[in-house]
């Protein structure tokens, strides 16, 4: 605390000394005591943030435009570090540009058009959707774990007509080529080149060297977008169904990692590791963004490997990393080694670290500062914890809430639906009461407007109208939350059929439509369980067989092939009886309390172990997964 802040609260004191004789009064001033340095010090870089994106804003500015001036300005300076090789902002600015200026001259898209984007993490996936955006094409940037029907779908729910992808990922590709076959299909090849196995792609790196010179103007003018013009799309499960392409403009991305550099106070000289896909809201726009936006350099790596985080951080000489809750645990499952502390790293920032490793992680590992933040992808409410309260997701002022217009409802606990008062309208939680996190829409503010969804049907069902007084709107982000008396915010659970395993939304639907193609249509529940020792929810699914006719081992086979492993059910639970709903549904509250305790349930269970194969869980096995001799 500085002395100016001594000060101020001392002479708040004097001032409020009325205050004093009754207890409600006293806590007021304790809270505001307590939070008040926070709170200056947050709100202060809350307005930094907002004028920054002002100032871009009134100038016209995309996210292609900060990076061209930032490149011309420091042309040398080192953008992305990838496999010990940098590429500079200059070299960035000109891949980018031979995008620009091949896919301008493509006569089957057009401004606006979507183009999805199959490729592993490397400096040439930003390079790809950053040259599209100067031409004003949109990049859906594609789950890379998504195989056939969900690949699919995935692409067509972008509108996309063409398709880039990286020859490593070519196979995927070559599985679907049949259901995309109106789309341009463009082949970018990893390093060593492969042998193409789709016949008809278009190879870019031959294409590029074709296209000569660097200024877009010797080609025609460059497209000029707007801040608000789309900029990507990001896919999330959301709360129900498939995929969904949400929509991610100039002014969201900016807002996205501006917002983390400013509220963390990221330096300019600091150095991120980025080992998140790509693809993902945290790796491709609050990591990768910082080298675009704010000039910081990141160090990206094609896939995250618990074993080689911390050696990576000490050879690239990070002081920054990236994390989400499963990438705390699985670090704390490496044998400890001295590079555990050998490293700069000063900041971890990311989102789900459970509080019950929060403590045992930043202790092995001497990170001093931990910066859990909380977000969707679509959404327009953010919070960020900027001075490392363990478990919090973010803070807002206590007294000053209307400041930053995010709030709690209470919910029906069955259908997740707003409870309304007598008046008709939502009814706010208190400190301490549990409920859905939603955010004031405001379309006048970057900060407050939503954009949804490429679907516009999708995008209506997440706002919640006539809220706290008629005509007004908030953004429903599904996720329920709980404040303390001191403004902290704490995550507590999803509404809807959507459950997170390993860093992943995995929609129930989406697993129970492979699950009775395979077990011939038969009734089935998917939900997610909680495993001891695990963040996130595990996937089990319920199937309802009387006969005892199930084929485990091409259910496991199906599985396999069909989902990506995050969403492959872990626990199998064989029904004898069915208890459905009015309308004819499983009802899964009771399943999912029952989860999958083999010493309460009759019900044969089964669990996918590390062979890929569902094996009973009998009594000794279950216990080893309770007790975590059995990692899952």
């Amino acid at each position: 605390m500085t002395e100016l802040h001594k000060v101020f609260l001392s002479v708040g004191a004097v001032l409020l000394g009325g205050f004093l004789f009754t207890g409600s009064r006293r806590r007021f001033l304790y809270v505001l005591y307590k939070t008040l340095p926070r709170d200056i010090r947050g709100s202060y870089r809350f307005l930094r943030v907002n004028i920054l994106l002002w100032w871009w804003e009134s100038r016209g500015f995309t996210v292609a435009e900060v990076f061209s001036r930032l490149a011309a300005a420091q042309p040398d300076h080192v953008a992305y570090i990838f496999e010990d090789k940098t590429w500079t902002n200059q070299q960035l600015e000109e891949f980018s540009n031979q995008v620009a200026r091949y896919f301008r001259s493509r006569e089957d898209l057009s401004r606006g058009d979507s183009v999805a984007l199959v490729m592993e993490s490397r400096p040439e996936y930003i390079g790809f959707w950053l040259g599209l955006s100067k031409v004003g094409l949109v990049a859906a940037l594609v789950n890379t774990n998504l195989r056939r029907d969900v690949l699919v779908h995935s692409i067509r729910a972008a509108g996309c007509k063409a398709l880039i992808f990286g020859s490593e990922l070519e196979d995927a590709v070559v599985d679907i080529k049949d259901e995309i076959a109106t789309l341009n299909l463009y082949r970018w090849p990893d390093d060593p080149p492969p042998k193409s196995q789709c016949n008809g792609s278009i190879d870019l790196l031959l294409e590029f060297a074709k296209v000569s010179g660097n200024s877009l103007i010797s080609d025609g003018p460059l497209v000029r977008g707007s801040p608000r013009d789309k900029l990507i799309y990001i896919y999330t499960s959301g709360t129900t169904g498939m995929p969904k392409a949400a929509v991610v403009t100039n002014l969201r991305y900016m807002l996205m990692s501006c917002g983390v550099h400013a509220m963390l106070g990221l330096r300019t000289t600091d150095r991120i590791y980025d080992s998140l896909p790509l693809y993902h809201t945290a790796g491709g726009v609050v990591g990768a963004g910082q080298s675009l936006l704010r000039g910081i350099t990141v160090v990206l790596r094609r896939r995250f490997s618990a074993s080689k985080f911390w050696p990576d951080c000490a050879h690239y000489g990070c002081t920054v990393a990236q994390y989400i809750g499963e990438i705390c645990r699985y670090l704390l499952a490496v044998p400890q080694s001295p590079t555990d502390t050998s490293h700069s790293v000063r900041l971890m920032f990311g989102n789900g670290l459970r509080p019950q490793i929060w403590g045992p992680f930043v202790e092995r590992f001497r990170v001093k500062q931990i910066g859990e933040f909380y977000g969707a992808t679509e959404g327009n409410s953010n919070l960020v914890n900027i001075d490392s309260r363990v478990g919090a997701v973010g803070f807002v002022p206590r007294f000053a809430g209307a400041l930053y217009p995010v709030a709690l409802l209470r919910v029906d606990e069955e259908t997740g639906e707003p409870i309304r008062g007598p008046n008709g309208f939502c009814i706010p939680c208190g400190p301490g009461e549990a409920g859905v996190f939603v955010g004031k829409i405001n379309p006048k503010k970057a900060v407050n407007d939503f954009s949804g969804y490429a679907d516009k049907k999708a995008s209506e069902k997440k706002i919640i109208r006539d809220v706290f007084r008629k005509g007004d709107r908030v953004f429903n982000s599904g996720d329920i939350l709980v404040m303390d008396d001191f403004g902290y915010f704490y995550f507590k659970d999803r509404t809807g059929d959507t459950f997170r395993w390993r860093g992943e939304n995995v929609a129930t639907s989406e697993v129970e439509a492979v699950i009775s193609n395979v077990v011939g249509l038969r009734d089935a529940a998917v939900y997610g369980v909680e495993v001891p020792g695990t963040e996130g929810k595990a996937g089990m699914a319920a199937i309802y067989d009387p006969e005892h006719s199930l084929n485990l081992s091409e259910l496991a086979e199906a599985v396999k092939h069909a989902l990506p492993a995050y969403a492959r059910p872990l626990f199998v639970r064989v029904l004898t009886e069915l208890s459905m709903t009015g309308t004819f549904k499983i009802k899964k509250k009771d399943l999912q309390l029952e989860a999958f305790d083999v010493t309460k349930i009759k019900d044969p269970v089964y669990f996918l172990d590390r062979t890929g194969s569902y094996v009973r869980l009998t009594d000794k096995l279950y216990s080893d997964i309770v007790e975590q001799r059995v990692r899952v």
